[in-house]
């Protein structure tokens, strides 16, 4: 990115300039240091790189380093290549006209072996006349040291920034940076690795990507732990990231502390096995990869169940595959399907050759190559300290490329790279220093992602799966708090674990709360861990993990598992289907008997049966009730304006003439009974005159009562989309609930004071009284009313319609089978009962 090249470049032409001259001397006393790596040149780059580890964990500064070496130290013989990536690059620049014409760069590289006092050491030779350990005297003319890179990991590079900074010599960090307090020694301290927030925003968008919520950390025991701990964590947990546990890898000690160092790592162990997250984040350097690799031979040692552990690792970049020798044949099938986020880096040219021509016999000069030959083929020098009797000899002609991956790659690696670069910007900086102008050329530099995968054979390989684009300098600012326009994965590339079947894993803290269900947090767990429970009925959730769920449009329902809505059927009482046709059919075939009725009583009109009963209100009576019956049918099918205007109408007001004839014929027979006393004044109140008032009257008053219901508030088409759950019922608004009761509660009274009347006059003497069956008629209408109103009021839908339909078509069946069945019985099959002299006898 544009941002390191002006940082680098600027800072380092400062650095060069603030110089301090040395003074000059002779010294002849040496003092003695391994693991050089010396080439001459006008301008020195130097690098403080750890290759071998000593294994004692307490080094004292009062005691000199070089005595300290002995057998009890082990080679990382990966990092060999950061050492020959910084000689590369050198040789390439020399080798260029168009950099630093006439001036001859060389390196001084030393081993800081992970120890602060050596590290102390070799920045404090940096300081000296070459094999001269006196700082701040400096004979040489030659030699000038320019800057310094160092890593890999982050103790070393704070070490040497106590020293050079002193002497403000910049230097170039090329692994884990440590962590700065002091601002002074932060001007002179350039980080070669990417920033960090957009290596832990590509973490984050990696784990949400597969929605990983649920995950482990393990983490080095350092200083810059505390401070991913505090800073980075936070970051992840407000992404949505929830934590199982974070631990710590156990401390590469000595031998003396190796029984602590494994009861940390069983500890770490037994915490990672036991945990539900099937995804652990390990955050470390380059050499924690050994502690890792450590972690299966440690369960093997306490017959913990490694092998049958299903975790994916994700690793920072700054971590690499590097272990000691005696790992080399120790099992990796653990790291299979790991992903680590790695610095880009690209195919450097001729390195490989560069690496097939490197010979012990030929490479005096580099004091590093011999302890890597022997570690990494096997085999002893004659000339080695470390020389053992059952080893091979070295010849000096194996090849490195016969060498397995985990112990050497042929391969520039990502923190070769980054050496390779810091040469690079150290190069143009002094250039551009000596054409006395700036130029702000930075070096481009992204980020991969790769799988580790590991094979019975102890070998592995990188595989890109992924990449996070570097910002413009425009979006960097928007780009540190979202990379949705620069994160990159290819899920097919991926080969998870075994035991995940070459199926995505899941690492969440329970599992999903599918759709149909919704999710509420447990007490006194993580944000991310939650029960789930069924939506309630009538609401859905159609998508995974949602908090509430929610109601359907009007216009639709949930299906059976509550996680889609479905449209609603069009619902109403039709004519085509099973209830509408019995409907009709009942209706009709009421009519044609009520029909037929009337018929029977016009074609007898002139027999007593029919006159003794008042003809003109008996007519009346079947004309309503023909009419009731066929009123019903407007309630069938589809609503429409009209239907819904006159059905409710139509029926009050016919029924009120039906009811308001049974009531004139009861008050008839009273009053004509009445009349019959002497003197009585009530024989000039009987008499048609007082049946058609009485019809009248009571069917004005309806049909009044119906009039101001349509001036009001007039029935009309409706939709019902809620009284029933899967259907959205037509329907017939009342407009006025009070109304249709008014209309119905006339009904029963008329119904009330004809069922009163006419049980009083049940016992009156007279022939063909017709109280009684009016007083049975009567009971049968105002029982099927009463019971329609709580009936009415608990149905829904269609069914509302069809409980109406019955109530009309029984009270109106009850009318006519109870008044008139015993008169078609006299006229159609005892018509010798139907005389005027059974008529006298039934009088006497």
């Amino acid at each position: 990115m544009a941002l390191f090249g002006v940082v680098v470049f600027l800072l380092l032409s400062q650095g060069i300039c603030m110089l301090a001259p040395l003074p000059q001397c002779s010294i002849k006393e040496p003092v003695p240091i391994i693991h050089k790596y010396y080439q001459s040149g006008d301008l020195i780059i130097a690098g403080i790189i750890s290759q071998i580890y000593i294994s004692s964990s307490t080094i004292s500064f009062e005691k000199h380093p070089a005595q300290e070496l002995s057998d009890d130290h082990m080679v990382l013989t990966q990092n060999y290549q950061h050492i020959l990536a910084l000689a590369f690059a050198v040789k390439e620049i020399n080798a260029n006209p168009q950099i630093l014409r006439n001036v001859t760069l060389g390196f001084h590289i030393y081993n800081s072996h992970f120890s602060a006092s050596w590290t102390y050491q070799a920045s404090i030779e940096l300081l000296s006349r070459r094999a001269k350990f006196i700082p701040n005297y400096k004979c040489d003319v030659e030699n000038t040291l320019v800057a310094v890179i160092g890593g890999p990991n982050s103790n070393v590079c704070f070490h040497m920034a106590t020293i050079l900074c002193m002497y403000k010599m910049p230097q170039l960090i090329y692994g884990s940076s440590p962590v700065m307090n002091n601002e002074t020694q932060a001007v002179f301290f350039h980080r070669m690795f990417p920033n960090g927030a957009f290596q832990y925003k590509g973490i984050l968008h990696l784990l949400l990507h597969f929605s990983w919520t649920w995950i482990g950390v393990v983490s080095q025991d350092d200083d810059n732990t505390e401070s991913f701990i505090e800073n980075i964590l936070p970051l992840l947990s407000q992404g949505g990231i929830c934590f199982d546990f974070i631990e710590k890898f156990p401390k590469l000690t000595s031998s003396s502390g190796f029984v602590d160092m494994v009861g940390e790592g069983v500890k770490t162990f037994n915490v990672v096995m036991s945990s539900t997250a099937h995804v652990v984040l390990v955050h470390g350097e380059i050499q924690t990869m050994v502690v890792l690799r450590a972690m299966p031979q440690i369960a093997e040692m306490e017959n913990m169940p490694w092998g049958t552990m299903a975790k994916i690792c994700i690793m920072t970049a700054q971590m690499d595959f590097t272990s000691f020798p005696f790992q080399r044949d120790w099992d990796i099938h653990f790291l299979h399907g790991a992903l680590s986020l790695s610095v880009h880096s690209k195919e450097v040219l001729l390195f490989h050759t560069f690496l097939q021509n490197r010979n012990p016999a030929s490479e005096e000069e580099d004091g590093f190559i011999r302890e890597f030959w022997e570690e990494s083929f096997d085999c002893s020098f004659p000339s080695s300290a470390a020389h053992k009797m059952d080893w091979k000899r070295c010849s000096g002609n194996e090849r490195l490329e016969m060498l397995p991956v985990s112990v050497f790659e042929m391969g520039m690696t990502a923190h070769s790279y980054s050496v390779y670069n810091a040469v690079y910007a150290i190069a143009h900086s002094l250039h551009a220093s000596y054409l006395s102008q700036f130029k702000y050329t930075g070096m481009s530099r992204g980020g991969r992602w790769t799988i580790l995968k590991a094979q019975q054979w102890q070998t592995f390989f990188r595989v890109k799966v992924g990449k996070i684009d570097p910002p413009t300098l425009q979006d960097k600012k928007d780009a540190l708090t979202s990379l949705d326009n620069v994160f990159t994965i290819h899920e097919d590339l991926i080969i998870w674990p075994k035991q995940f079947n070459q199926s995505q894993p899941l690492s969440m803290c329970n599992d999903h709360c599918h759709p149909g269900y919704s999710r509420t947090k447990k007490e006194g767990k993580p944000f991310c861990c939650y029960d789930c429970f069924p939506c309630p009925e009538g609401k859905i959730s159609n998508w995974k993990d949602m908090d509430d769920c929610f109601q359907c449009p009007g216009d639709q329902y949930p299906n059976t598992g509550q996680d889609t809505c479905l449209p609603k059927t069009i619902s109403f009482l039709s004519h085509k289907e099973l209830l509408g046709i019995s409907l009709d059919a009942v209706a009709v075939s009421f009519s044609c008997i009520t029909a037929f009725v009337l018929g029977i009583f016009m074609k007898n009109k002139d027999t007593p049966i029919v006159r003794a009963n008042n003809r003109g209100l008996t007519y009346t009576l079947l004309l309503a009730l023909l009419l009731s019956f066929l009123s019903a049918l407007l309630f069938i099918g589809q609503p429409e304006v009209v239907t819904c205007l006159l059905r409710q109408i139509l029926f009050s007001i016919i029924f009120s003439v039906a009811v308001s004839c049974v009531l004139a014929k009861t008050t008839i027979v009273v009053l004509a009974f009445m009349a019959t006393k002497p003197g009585s004044r009530i024989r000039k109140w009987v008499g048609k005159q007082l049946a058609i008032a009485i019809v009248l009257s009571c069917s004005l008053i309806q049909a009044t009562v119906c009039s101001v219901w349509l001036a009001t508030t007039p029935p009309f088409p409706d939709f019902d989309k809620h009284s029933m759950p899967k259907e959205i019922v037509l329907e017939c608004n009342e407009g006025s609930t009070v109304m249709l009761y008014c209309v119905l509660g006339f009904l029963c009274l008329l119904a009330i004071v004809s069922f009163t009347l006419a049980f009083l006059a049940r016992k009156l003497p007279d022939s063909f009284n017709e109280a009684k069956f009016i007083t049975f008629s009567m009971l049968i209408f105002c029982t099927v009313w009463l019971s329609f109103v709580p009936t009415y009021l608990s149905t829904k839908g269609k069914y509302m319609v069809a409980v109406e339909i019955f109530s009309i078509l029984s009270s109106s069946f009850g009318l006519l089978s109870c008044i008139f069945s015993p008169k078609c019985y006299v006229i159609l099959l005892r018509p010798d009962l139907n005389s005027k002299e059974q008529l006298n006898i039934r009088k006497n």
